[in-house]
């Protein structure tokens, strides 16, 4: 007989921040670096926690070089390869230490994942990148990268729930990527009924991993500014967005005109296109689980850290948080049933 949780479970859009008194005087009073020792590398990470997506449209050198300037972080999408990797570390030294080279689990990619951090020997993270990561075999996987790179700082995903959570954490995972469906590009609710509302999923998953010391990434949901700061406010130790980031002269892709408007193309790594570009097509055995959309072109990518980061210091300084650790203590949610005013919109 299936089980039903009947207690609600919560997305961004449900909920509101509320503010509380504060002894802050500015927004740039705010700090908003977290400086982090990963519990199974021992490495330690001093940065803004914000990331860009492992999708190929997103996760670029270009962007890593962009939001590296700003402390941001990249992950670079799988599809480069060994020798670019070198070429590109060569030229932007200063960048490795906010990129991870990405891995699906498969032989060759893991091949490929050995060939890159042995040409690039400063590469300190890695992440490794499933759509399902509830399968034994991915936690297989986990413990042989985990063997094979006793040092580097795996981040691993996506799961939903604390016990897997805890599964990959002991598997030798120090970061893990929370998100099963929540993407704007992503249509695995629709195409499979499967998921868990992402400010939920957060809090849970959070709590799960904090108890072994361990660290998560919120993954996919974000819309705008505010919902970075729910999900920091929620306990995830770094925010991951591919939309937000999407649409930028730093993203692959060629700018389309249509109308005399700009766009770009920005696609799920489960869909048709990204399917067709990299494996020649979806198998038989599977449904595109992504779509592809064309955003409207938002020109240099700098303009939108800076709004995302303008967002997150004046949610800080709103509920009293000094520094961006401190905003989970200082978060009160409020369910609401409408959160934007949406008439001009």
């Amino acid at each position: 007989m299936p089980n039903i949780i009947n207690e609600i479970k919560l997305d961004f859009k449900d909920v509101l921040l509320r503010p509380k008194r504060s002894t802050l005087r500015s927004r740039n009073d705010v700090n908003l670096h977290r400086h982090i020792t990963f519990r199974n590398s021992k490495q330690t990470y001093n940065g803004i926690p914000v990331m860009a997506s492992n999708m190929d449209t997103v996760g670029t050198f270009e962007m890593a070089k962009v939001l590296s300037k700003h402390d941001l972080f990249t992950c670079v999408h799988k599809y480069y390869t060994a020798d670019e990797w070198k070429k590109f570390a060569e030229q932007n030294p200063d960048v490795l230490r906010n990129v991870a080279a990405s891995s699906g689990m498969s032989e060759n990619d893991f091949n490929r994942l050995a060939e890159i951090i042995k040409a690039v020997p400063g590469i300190l993270f890695i992440c490794l990148d499933v759509a399902n990561g509830y399968s034994q075999h991915f936690v297989d996987f986990v413990r042989r990268v985990r063997a094979a790179f006793p040092s580097h700082t795996i981040i691993a995903g996506n799961v939903v729930t604390g016990e897997m959570v805890e599964e990959l954490i002991l598997s030798g995972a120090d970061i893990i990527k929370v998100g099963i469906g929540p993407g704007s590009v992503c249509t695995t609710r629709m195409k499979t009924g499967v998921g868990y509302p992402q400010l939920s999923a957060v809090i849970e998953c959070a709590d799960a991993a904090h108890g072994l010391q361990g660290h998560i990434i919120s993954d996919g949901g974000c819309t705008c500014p505010g919902d970075v700061a729910k999900a920091f406010g929620a306990g995830a130790d770094f925010v991951m967005a591919g939309g937000m980031f999407a649409g930028h002269d730093q993203c692959e892709g060629e700018v389309i005109e249509k109308n005399g408007k700009k766009f770009k193309l920005f696609y799920g790594m489960s869909s048709s296109t990204a399917m067709q570009k990299h494996a020649g097509g979806v198998a038989e055995y599977r449904s595109s689980e992504g779509k592809t959309v064309e955003v409207a072109y938002k020109g240099d990518v700098q303009d939108t850290v800076l709004d995302v980061l303008g967002g997150l210091r004046s949610a800080c300084t709103y509920t009293g948080a000094g520094k961006l650790k401190e905003l989970p203590r200082r978060a009160t949610f409020v369910r609401c049933t409408q959160q934007l005013n949406t008439i001009y919109s």
